[in-house]
């Protein structure tokens, strides 16, 4: 006999946990399928544990719609989870007087995307503010904070655990089919098992194309293209000259090479973004003389030897480089057709800012109030 639940998941990064919570929340009986033996082990273990304004995403995207209400959600949530986390604040630099006019273009997309809080500085201010930075002019972001990342995701495995959710590790997607007498998941792992749910919901990450294809009866053209970038980071030895972050006018391939601060005061500078084959975890070290070049834009005073090699991140892509439509893609019944169904693909930055904002999406498109 085949047991039968709610509601199935697939992958506990800190989205699937997000939607796991939200579905247990609206009383589902949910189960969440992970591959690996922890929670958040893929993409959500390697990330710059930034929570995100909002400010550069272009109008109506996914990302521009759910980043600044994910935002507010988020703060409130570590608030009242007791999650450690801390408005550092961030500073977007025109490191020369020719990225004034970007400034004004970055804030002006703030704005429609409904972030208001952007405040324009000139060299001085943002010198008194930050001694060690060179810059032309600059835009303030209170609203940019840090986040210890695996103590949210310990609380929204908490919050779903409560209320009914199972979360299962070590259990891989074996295969499945969908019909329309309803969703037959095959889980693998030590004790293999043939689950049925009324509610799909793939949040893989790196590994939603692949789910995707391997349940039976997903339309083919409803799988988009998957493309790898990866982000290589560089770590500063010693204390870091700046109190907020530092992020240069963005550049074509992305937000440039900037510097973040994690809870233990870690600066963290990347990404260095290149698209692979597949993903690799091994940090560029050939790579480190552009991150000297580039940091030293905005900080002259950077010692030769201090960077370190940090860590490395892969985003899941659904366009190629250089391509401008750069968005997630979610996919529910109106766009495949399958009642019950929820691809997430694409998933990266700022998807954990997002989080919560995500899983409120996801449970609308299911029927669920949000």
């Amino acid at each position: 006999m085949t047991d039968q639940v709610d509601t199935i998941i697939v992958g506990a990064g800190v989205v699937g946990l997000a939607i796991a919570r939200e579905m247990a929340l609206a009383g589902d009986e949910v189960v969440v399928l992970e591959a690996e033996d922890a929670i958040g082990t893929g993409i959500s273990a390697r990330n710059s544990e930034v929570i995100h304004a909002g400010i550069y995403y272009p109008a109506g995207s996914l990302k521009a719609r759910f980043c600044r209400p994910g935002r507010d959600a988020l703060y409130a949530y570590c608030q009242s989870h007791g999650i450690a986390h801390r408005r550092v604040g961030k500073l977007v630099v025109a490191t020369q007087e020719d990225e004034l006019d970007a400034l004004n273009e970055i804030k002006a997309k703030a704005e429609a995307n409904g972030v208001d809080d952007l405040q324009p500085l000139d060299a001085d201010q943002a010198k008194v503010m930050e001694p060690a930075l060179k810059c032309a002019g600059a835009l303030l972001s209170p609203s940019t904070g840090i986040i210890d990342t695996h103590a949210f995701m310990l609380a929204l495995q908490g919050d779903a655990e409560s209320n009914g959710a199972v979360i299962a590790l070590s259990s891989p997607l074996d295969g499945g089919g969908v019909c329309k007498d309803g969703i037959t998941v095959r889980v693998g792992g030590a004790e293999p098992m043939t689950l049925k749910c009324r509610r799909f919901i793939n949040s893989a990450g790196l590994g939603a194309q692949a789910v995707a294809t391997a349940m039976e009866g997903m339309p083919a053209d409803s799988v988009p293209p998957l493309y790898f970038a990866k982000g290589n980071y560089f770590t500063l030895s010693g204390k870091s000259p700046f109190g907020k972050m530092i992020y240069p006018v963005p550049v074509q391939a992305g937000l440039g090479t900037h510097s973040t601060i994690d809870l233990a005061g870690q600066t963290k500078f990347g990404p260095d973004v290149k698209w692979v084959d597949r993903p690799d975890y091994a940090v560029d070290t050939s790579r480190a003389d552009q991150f000297y070049q580039a940091i030293r834009r905005y900080w002259p005073d950077l010692a030769d030897g201090a960077l370190q090699p940090g860590y490395v991140g892969v985003r899941p892509k659904l366009v190629p480089e250089g391509d401008p439509r750069d968005d997630w893609d979610i996919r529910g019944p109106e766009r495949h057709g399958i009642d019950g169904v929820v691809n997430l693909f694409g998933i990266e930055s700022p998807g954990l800012t997002a989080s919560l904002a995500i899983a409120g999406y996801v449970a609308g498109l299911l029927g669920k109030p949000e």
